[in-house]
């Protein structure tokens, strides 16, 4: 029996494939990009038998499905991304495999969409404008949202096209630069959200949603709002975490997710959290496996037990009985080829035993270095506590430092640009 895999993150693919060896499937993985995969299928041992890789361009559907028509006896179909979590959907329901709702997948793609949503039902302050990426939309933008505001790109991924405006200035300019990039899907302005940001790692079984825990998220200084660091499982007063189960279940069940992980961005303000967006998958980076170790398990069970249209067994385990993590996002303080990275002979001399997880490789051309996709590598700690965690990953992540060579001008096949990586 066989499970499939539309791509993956760059992270945890090895514990999916032993996921679904234990569930008794082997694990076919769709890939367009294999190398994406260096890392996990590296901690495969040499002749395991449990993973097969399909390479198949994943952006044709209809390629996609003859790949999927070839598998022996397909059981479930398994979709951990953004970008690919519509045809994901799509394929589901064309082969007759459990899945979710393809409607709902297409609303939750699109922020401008759940955002007004949410609005409507009373589970959001403010409304989504629809904008025009030209500077003459600035009336309307300050009129209808106000500033300070957000522009971002309603199907946008890896924070890549966001911008933060506080005055008409800025708002000006980022309508300029916004129409000189290829969005996902449209450009809209949203209110901007005073406070810090979180995420909240959910798990849902028929419209039932347990809150496993709540991400810490640390951006970078705008302009620009890059992922630097994020650690699992912050510790919050009980008032405040039932709140927070409470809103988060309201949020999914109104924007119809009822199976299945949920990654839920918002920020903490000073009336209550507010939503940030919905991703209907686990965490990318390392939020996957801060949740394995936090939770003493291996969650990708649940996600093999949602693709094969059954209860996880997860939704029963006790809370948060492993020790917390905490991860660093590594990039190049300018663009070029990557060569390597100083300090990683150097990380077990902290503590925290602390782990490398590169997301490129020497040769890989980095160009964006204003959203994840600058991204060079990873480092994960643990402690007692995920403040504990943070500060030991802080410190050895200081240590590392990737090399790049501004001046290689050869053309590279693979530039470090890739959808939802890390």
């Amino acid at each position: 029996m066989t499970i499939a895999a539309l791509e993956a993150l760059t992270f945890g693919l090895a514990r999916l494939v032993e996921a679904a060896a234990n569930a008794g499937h082997r694990l076919a993985l769709l890939t367009q990009d294999r190398a994406i995969y260096r890392h996990e299928l590296a901690q495969l041992p040499p002749d395991a038998a449990a993973l097969d890789i399909i390479d198949v361009d994943t952006g044709d559907e209809e390629a996609t499905a003859k790949a999927l028509a070839g598998l022996s006896d397909l059981r479930g179909l398994i979709n951990s991304t953004d970008t690919w979590s519509v045809p994901g959907a799509d394929l589901a329901a064309r082969f007759g495999l459990p899945g979710p709702d393809p409607a709902s997948v297409r609303l939750l793609r699109d922020k401008y969409r759940v955002r007004n949503l949410l609005h409507e039902h009373g589970l959001s302050r403010g409304g989504a404008l629809a904008v025009t990426a030209d500077a003459t939309s600035a009336a309307e933008v300050i009129r209808a949202v106000g500033l300070p505001a957000v522009l971002k790109d309603s199907a946008g991924t890896s924070s890549r096209n966001v911008w933060v405006v506080r005055d008409e200035h800025r708002l000006r300019t980022a309508l300029t630069e916004a129409a000189q990039q290829t969005l996902k899907g449209e450009l809209f302005a949203e209110p901007f959200l005073a406070g810090p940001v979180y995420s909240a790692e959910t798990l849902s079984w028929t419209g039932n949603t347990r809150l496993l825990g709540v991400l810490s998220r640390q951006l970078s200084p705008e302009p620009a709002v890059r992922e630097e660091a994020a650690a699992f499982p912050v510790a919050l007063p009980e008032s405040q975490r039932a709140l927070i189960q409470d809103w988060v279940g309201r949020v999914l069940s109104t924007a119809g997710h009822d199976s299945g992980f949920a990654h839920v961005e918002f920020v903490l303000t000073t009336e209550g959290p507010e939503l940030v967006e919905i991703n209907r998958r686990i965490g990318g980076a390392m939020v996957g496996e801060a949740l394995c170790r936090a939770l003493d398990t291996n969650v990708y069970d649940a996600m093999v037990d949602t693709a094969l249209g059954r209860r996880p067994a997860l939704l029963d385990r006790p809370a948060l009985t492993g020790p917390a993590t905490a991860f660093v996002l590594l990039y190049p303080d300018q663009p070029g080829t990557l060569t390597g990275w100083a300090g990683l002979d150097s990380l077990a001399d902290f503590p925290g035993a602390p782990e490398w997880y590169p997301t490129a490789a020497p040769g890989d051309r980095v160009e964006h270095l204003t959203d994840q996709r600058g991204c060079t590598g990873i480092v994960l700690a643990e402690g007692a506590t995920a403040e504990l965690a943070l500060h030991r990953a802080l410190s050895a992540a200081g240590s590392v430092r990737p090399l790049i060579d501004t001046l290689d001008d050869r053309p590279h096949d693979r530039p470090h640009d890739r959808p939802d990586r890390p």
